[in-house]
């Protein structure tokens, strides 16, 4: 029987599908084939859930299925944490779009929210990879649209839902190498299904599952391309709609052809919108045409700050402002770390990294703390990369992304800024200057694993260029001068940051053994104090 959409069950069925992410998130965590110290996916996805629990614990009693969707999409978005807890938040989102304006629940309902899902999630990663959590979603929509073409009643088609995500999650490694070569499946994926059965365990009213899957288990990190970062729109168009004659979908299919950065919430009494556009006079032309409009603000990106700094100017009378034209903010873990990216001009350091990735929320704080016309980010990991172009769209000025993967990167970025520059023009030059950085990582390994050097065992130190195993060993810091060898050639300079495990003596040790060994290197060593990684290192 078809389900009203005013049932009180929505939001304790949410919480039930959050609760058996979060009792299994330590498991999902193992699910990684890169053995370092960073399985985070079920730790990520399941704390973007938690944040969709506080959104939903701030509902009146026995709120309507519109409000919890209200409620599920803002707290998915805002409390999203790495790329598996970003892609969850725009799964949740499309479902979302469509059950949120459904007055009953059925097989027909279900069908288009996973069509409309599919397709959010699709768009938020411009290149997607099959046998990821993206197969998953995608196989479980097939697996609804053949249950109604069947006739299947409710019941009968969200339990092929449900096999059919562990299905999928089951066939994943015929699809990415990767996975079957490690013998794993993908940990977002799985993160998914787990999440697919507490939901639908509960609304069958018995206990979950736990559907037996073949596991070895694991994911391969994926990361998206820098789809949100859209810095090629002069114009940042922000205003509200009253009495808009259009659901949001409606809107926001308009607004996403008309530009990027594109963000719509709200309802038919008031939408929100921001878009990133070349084209600010059709945005508002169409808009006037659904309602009223207010509070426009339409900003060129590349004037602004110009602009800001006359309009102070000539409103302060003379007197110092707070605000500058740029604020800058960094993620990094390591008092030393911070200091130095203080020194640098950094205004704001993001606690995070390695299996500490700050949520959308986190970032759009630290964004709104800097006293600051226009904002720069640098994430310094990939899986925090999309979490701050999310950010970068939800708050109240214009915020450049340089997408940085390392600290390394990032000091580079830094000392390539330019006051007197655009917001534009800083981002693709701080981009470039940190792509021309080699990163090196010294760290050990938190399990049995392959590698394209070789078997690795539990225990072993691992060092990693760009992001792969390239040296396995026993002694530090022979594999620390071991990765050397692959990396300096052609390099002038190296950074090294010892981590919160080394000692002084031995920072000490390999800096005069490198100096030695190498003699065209000129070598600045640091107390980064980082967690998890011994010695990271920085070559030009």
């Amino acid at each position: 029987m078809p389900k009203t959409a005013e049932t009180p069950l929505a939001a304790d069925l949410i919480r039930a599908a959050a609760a058996a992410l979060d009792n299994r998130k330590e498991e999902i965590n193992r699910l990684n084939v890169f053995p370092v110290p960073d399985g985070d996916t079920g730790t990520n996805m399941s704390l973007t859930m938690q944040a969709v629990l506080a959104e939903l614990d701030a509902l009146p009693p026995f709120p309507a299925l519109s409000d919890v969707c209200k409620a599920v999409t803002h707290g998915s978005l805002m409390g999203a944490r790495g790329n598996s807890g970003v892609i969850l938040s725009q799964m949740l989102r499309g479902l979302c779009e469509v059950v949120g304006q459904a007055t009953t629940i059925g097989p027909e309902v279900v069908v288009a929210a996973l069509r409309r899902s599919v397709e959010v999630a699709f768009q938020a990663v411009r290149k997607p990879v099959e046998g990821t959590m993206l197969t998953v979603l995608r196989d479980m929509h097939d697996a609804a649209a053949a249950a109604l073409a069947a006739g299947s009643d409710l019941d009968a088609m969200l339990d092929a839902v449900v096999r059919a995500a562990f299905d999928s999650v089951r066939k994943g490694p015929d699809l990415l190498p990767v996975l079957k070569e490690h013998g794993v499946v993908d940990a977002g994926g799985f993160g998914l299904a787990v999440l697919a059965e507490g939901f639908v365990a509960a609304l069958g009213g018995h206990e979950f599952s736990e559907r037996e899957i073949a596991l070895a288990a694991g994911e391969l990190t994926v990361t998206p391309v820098d789809d949100w970062d859209d810095q090629e729109y002069l114009y940042c168009t922000e205003f509200l709609l009253h009495g808009a004659d259009a659901d949001r979908s409606v809107i926001e299919r308009f607004v996403s052809e008309a530009g990027g950065s594109e963000l719509v919430v709200g309802d038919r009494d008031t939408y929100k919108i921001h878009v990133h556009t070349d084209r600010p006079g059709d945005v508002l032309t169409w808009a006037t045409s659904l309602g009223e409009v207010s509070e426009v603000h339409i900003n060129n990106m590349r004037r602004q700050t110009a602009e800001r700094a006359q309009k102070i100017s000539a409103q302060g009378g003379g007197a110092p402002s707070p605000s500058k034209p740029f604020g800058l903010v960094a993620v990094a873990s390591g008092d030393g770390i911070a200091e130095i990216l203080r020194s640098l001009g950094v205004d704001r350091v993001v606690n995070g990294g390695q299996t500490m990735n700050p949520s959308t929320a986190e970032l759009a704080a630290a964004i709104g703390e800097v006293a600051a016309d226009a904002v720069i980010v640098l994430p310094n990991n990939k899986n925090i990369v999309m979490a701050a172009q999310q950010a970068a769209g939800v708050v109240d000025r214009p915020v450049g992304v340089v997408p940085t993967t390392s600290v390394p990167e990032c000091f580079a970025a830094l000392l390539a800024f330019d006051p007197y520059a655009t917001l534009e023009e800083n981002v693709e030059t701080m981009t470039e200057a940190a792509a021309h950085v080699v990163t090196g990582e010294v760290t050990t390994a938190v399990k049995d694993a392959k590698s394209p050097a070789g078997d690795i065992k539990e225990g072993q130190v691992i060092g990693i260029a760009d992001h792969e195993i390239v040296v396995v060993g026993e002694d530090l810091l022979a594999v620390a001068l071991d990765l050397l060898e692959k990396l300096a050639d052609g390099r002038e300079t190296l950074t090294i940051l010892g981590g919160q495990d080394l000692s002084d003596e031995d920072l000490e040790r390999l800096v005069e053994t490198v100096t030695q060994r190498f003699p065209e290197l000129e070598v600045d060593a640091h107390r980064g104090n980082q967690p998890l990684y011994p010695l990271i290192f920085g070559l030009e």
